[in-house]
């Protein structure tokens, strides 16, 4: 926490932790995007996730995206300028 404020990364992380992954990078690349994005420049706005569950295991692609959109929730998703999501085997 920065602040008293829970940092976006750590709401992902602990969202996910429904779908008990068996790893999760969740990665902050806010600042890669700063030069064309004004959500970039206030930071906390562009991620990457990196995600292996087995809860996942046998979903089509289509239906692992919605698995980590419902667990995010709208909310939070709603807070999120971009999302990335890597799916590991």
């Amino acid at each position: 926490m920065a602040g008293g404020k829970t940092l976006v990364a750590d709401e992902i992380r602990a969202r996910l932790a429904v779908l008990t992954p068996e790893r999760l990078e969740v990665i902050d690349e806010s600042a890669l995007h700063a030069d064309h994005s004004e959500d970039a420049r206030r930071g906390e706005s562009h991620f990457r996730i990196r995600l292996r569950a087995s809860a996942l295991e046998g979903l089509s692609r289509v239906a692992r995206h919605r698995a980590v959109h419902d667990a995010l929730g709208a909310e939070l998703i709603g807070r999120i300028h971009a999302l990335a999501i890597e799916f590991e085997a």
